[in-house]
């Protein structure tokens, strides 16, 4: 329900203080693929962050100001794009975008409008997965650093820039010990040389290689330390202040380790963030302490971010999870994309994008959209909560909170939330037709210059289901259960057709569930009932759940209903 773009267009916007609470305010399709990374900049030079996703397709998605963006402009179409990154290549402060894809390295001149010139790409001798632009040989042109896939170019390659946009085509590799797997970018031991943090992962050995640049776009081998298990991103940021680097790792199987950089291209180690199944990593500063914190993608289970405030001296406080929509995450980003100076996120999987935005000091929970799956149509819901917390230290004043039809809600809110407490938003849906709708709550408060927004859904439905679960209780594995009914009525004036009822997938019991009805044989009368008839037969013991679903043409299709029971 909130508020994102880069790290450093966030800071330069000068956020004010916040606890940094994020929530889901959109959630944009993009091209399936595999990697979905993302280059936020203002393409197109109206002030507000843009979007560029590399996930199959190369996509543009220029922002709306308000955390949303619009209809994604297509790029390299079929080349199976991996990365992106945005920097002005030929010094005529346009953004450019860097990407990777099967062909190789494509560069793409941009036009300043949010339109780009037609790819101009350097063929690679292995798969590249990412690339970043940097200055590795000291003469003022962005160069590139790029790393590839696979075991059979286990190198940094640099390919020098000419100033123009354009790149010498032979690229200068640096092999380091292991293949690496991401990799992070700065000096590390303030020589006025660009360095690399390599995370490399080998059969057991998982590490961070510092490589120290030699100011001509070769490096030299630095100390190794040793990371979580799988390290898959590096973000490079000086948590402490002091002028020295420090580096980030997440980690597939360990969380996020932290390196404290000594200043002389050797670190200490820091600590361990948990921070499970981690894909991804950025440093920003969310709750606008001055401190640099950490945003950390889970990838499943669920999918979403981590959010660790930063402490200022290397530490981090217990990191807070905010799910997104889908599956699959794989890449972050952050930035202020509402224009409410505060920093924001986006978490992309791999076939959409997720705006989390920051909400300050208005904490709201749940912090996803509340939802309404089938509701009869004409029939109000049962009540749904959402509770919103002042954290901040100053009364919280609202203004206004106006709620879109067909949604309704009343508040305890009043005028004002005092610092450190709540109060409840009460919403009930009642659908005056068929089909899906969606709304929003405004609120104009005092913790920011925009409104927050709770994102509603709902479904409505002419089909009546009664129960609305079913739970068997115990059942002797082996055995089955009576035959237990779930009647179906058309509430509608027309008649309505089921075109398929079952259990599962979902649950870990759905082999011990099954079902049969009278209902899809024939069209269903308006006013008329049908049963769907449920048996439970344990294959195991333990506790067992699956869903009853039903598909039709009433509204809120499909309809579900939870199943339950436990073996003996």
């Amino acid at each position: 329900m909130r508020n994102v773009a880069t790290v450093a267009l966030a800071c330069a916007l000068g956020a004010t203080d916040a606890l940094a609470q994020f929530e889901t305010r959109a959630a944009t399709a993009t091209a399936a693929g595999d990697f979905a990374g993302l280059a936020v900049g203002d393409f197109n030079g109206d002030g507000k962050p843009d979007l560029a996703v590399a996930d199959d397709d190369l996509q543009i998605l220029l922002g709306n100001g308000d955390g949303t963006f619009g209809t994604p402009s297509n790029y390299l179409a079929g080349l199976g794009t991996f990365s992106v990154a945005a920097a002005d290549l030929n010094g005529d402060h346009k953004l450019d975008l860097v990407v990777t894809d099967f062909s190789g390295v494509s560069v793409l001149l941009g036009n300043g409008d949010g339109t780009f010139q037609a790819a101009s790409t350097y063929t690679t001798a292995c798969i590249p997965i990412f690339a970043a632009a940097g200055d590795f040989n000291g003469d003022g042109k962005p160069d590139l650093a790029v790393t590839y896939s696979g075991t059979g170019c286990p190198y940094v390659s640099i390919f020098l820039g000419n100033g123009d946009g354009t790149f010498q085509t032979t690229p200068i590799n640096t092999a380091p010990s292991l293949a690496p797997s991401a990799i992070g970018i700065g000096d590390f031991n303030h020589d006025g040389k660009l360095d690399v943090a390599v995370a490399e992962q080998f059969g057991m050995v998982s590490q961070v290689e510092i490589l120290l640049g030699n100011g001509d776009g070769t490096f030299s081998a630095g100390d190794t330390y040793k990371t979580g298990s799988f390290p898959t991103a590096v973000t490079v940021t000086d948590f402490r202040a002091n002028g020295k680097l420090d580096l980030a790792i997440a980690t597939l199987y360990g969380g996020t380790d932290t390196f404290l950089g000594n200043g002389d291209g050797t670190f200490q180690a820091g600590g361990e963030i948990a921070t499970p199944d981690a894909v991804a990593v950025i440093a920003a500063d969310f709750n606008g302490d001055g401190k640099p914190d950490l945003a950390v993608v889970q990838q499943n289970n669920p999918s979403g971010a981590y959010v660790a405030l930063g402490n200022g001296n290397g530490t981090f406080q217990v990191p807070v999870f905010y799910p997104v929509v889908g599956v699959n995450a794989v890449s972050v980003a952050s930035g202020d994309f509402n224009g409410d100076h505060k920093i924001d996120l986006l978490v992309a999987n791999r076939a959409s994008v997720t705006t989390l935005l920051n909400t300050g000091v208005a904490s709201f929970n749940p912090a996803t959209a509340v939802n309404y799956p089938f509701q009869l149509v004409g029939v109000a819901s049962p009540t749904q909560t959402v509770k919103l917390t002042n954290t901040g230290t100053a009364a919280l004043t609202i203004s206004a909170m106006k709620t879109s039809a067909p949604f309704k809600e009343t508040n305890t809110c009043g005028g004002s939330v005092a610092p450190g407490a709540n109060c409840a938003i009460h919403i009930v849906f009642k659908p005056s037709a068929m089909g899906s709708v969606s709304g929003t709550i405004n609120i104009s408060d005092s913790a920011s210059s925009k409104q927050e927004v709770i994102e509603l859904a709902g479904a409505g439905t002419v089909v009546s289901v009664s129960p609305l679960k079913l739970s068997f209780g115990d059942q002797k594995s082996g055995t089955q259960s009576p035959p237990t009914p779930v009647t179906l009525k058309n509430t509608g004036s027309t008649a309505l057709t089921f075109s398929a009822i079952g259990v599962g997938p979902g649950g870990n019991g759905q082999l011990d569930f099954t079902s049969t009805n009278n209902c899809t044989a024939q069209a269903l009368a308006a006013g008329a009932s049908c049963t769907v008839n449920v048996i439970f037969a344990p294959r195991k013991t333990g506790p067992l759940n699956t869903i009853l679903f039903i598909y039709d043409n009433g509204g809120g299709s499909p309809q579900s209903v939870p199943l339950s029971g436990t073996g003996d």
